[in-house]
């Protein structure tokens, strides 16, 4: 009788292989130079740490088998308790690969600050120096995303392109809660936080059709608080461009603030015109009419507490020298009233 035995090994890889073929490797495989070099400085960190965690293991296993309890022959050594060469090793292995992620954290952390304008387009090509980045800006809403073009006078929801090889350079706020702008084949993700804006500078590389989504929980409609990104080299994005203000409706305030109210699934929207420092208004929290900006509130508390007292005791001082210049006019006015003080003085 002949036993079959069943590969379990190659079911195993066979169901992991189906299993990954599913995820998608953009943060490994990204359009954007910004992204590329973030995956490269994943994969640079994590062979780092490979270097002694595979070491590590690997002698875990084999002293394990060296000195298991049926294996007679290993050496016994009870009274062991110090060797210079193996601290040695235990200490400087660690010590190295933590200095030289320090030193790689050191350099990503000035080269990809997100404020920091490109000097790039990839790995081969700087920025030109006649052109300038395109701005969006950026505002999470309740649960959508809305992008204002201020240099075509646009507007969108949901949707937003670039051509292919331009800096973006991205202004992102909040209305309400802190969010967070994410486009994982683009760049990093930003927060976006009510009152305050956090800028990105990036560039697509690659044509495409990208997804863009929020990486930070904000309530009820989060999981679909998504947008698709596009990138368009200049003639379809110039095409974009007009078919928004062809087919888009003007972005008033009151427009604003009916699409500030929370809702789910938002359609994509198109905005032809926006109501002049609209996104100023939402930036500084004052888009309802009446509501104090906060840049105005700030100026005000800039107000230092000496510099109040300084202007009240220059008020005060002011007041004392009018009231003596009265005085003294009025003692000019009335020679005999001056006098007569003095005239009893002489005749005490």
């Amino acid at each position: 009788m002949t036993i079959v035995k069943f590969p379990y090994h190659r079911l195993f890889l066979t169901c992991a292989t189906m299993a990954l073929a599913g995820c998608d490797t953009v943060l490994l495989n990204p359009s954007g130079d910004i992204a590329a070099r973030e995956g490269q400085l994943i994969i640079n960190s994590t062979l780092l740490m490979l270097l002694i965690i595979v070491p590590v293991i690997a002698l875990t296993c084999g002293f394990a088998w060296r000195y298991r309890s049926s294996n007679r022959d290993a050496r016994y050594d009870p009274e062991w308790s110090h060797s210079t060469l193996l601290e040695l090793v235990i200490w400087s292995a660690p010590l190295m690969i933590i200095i030289a992620l320090g030193a790689m954290t050191w350099i990503s952390t000035h080269t990809l600050d997100p404020y920091r304008p490109l000097d790039r387009i990839d790995a081969n090509r700087p920025v030109p120096a006649d052109v300038k980045p395109l701005v969006i800006e950026v505002v999470a809403l309740d649960w959508k995303w809305l992008f204002f073009y201020p240099e075509q006078g646009i507007a969108t929801v949901n949707e937003v392109a670039a051509p292919v090889d331009r800096p973006i350079q991205f202004k992102i706020t909040a209305s309400s809660v802190m969010n967070s702008f994410y486009i994982p084949a683009l760049a990093g993700q930003i927060y976006a936080m009510p009152g305050m804006e956090t800028q990105l500078h990036a560039v697509i590389n690659s044509a495409g059709d990208y997804e863009g989504f929020s990486a930070n929980y904000s309530g009820a409609g989060f999981s679909h608080m998504r947008f698709r990104f596009h990138g368009l080299n200049d003639a379809d994005f110039e095409r974009w461009i007009a078919r928004v203000k062809g087919s888009g409706e003007p972005l008033s305030r009151d427009a604003y603030l009916q699409l500030e109210k929370p809702s789910e699934r938002e359609p994509v929207r198109l905005y032809s015109e926006v109501a002049p420092g609209l996104y100023q208004s939402i930036l500084n929290l004052c888009v309802k009419p009446g509501t104090m900006c906060m840049s105005e509130m700030m100026k005000k508390k800039n107000v230092r507490p000496h510099e109040g007292a300084e202007h009240e005791h220059a008020g005060h001082a002011a007041g004392e020298e009018g009231a003596a210049a009265e005085t003294a006019a009025a003692s000019a006015a009335t020679p005999d009233a001056a006098a007569a003080p003095e005239a009893h003085h002489h005749a005490h």
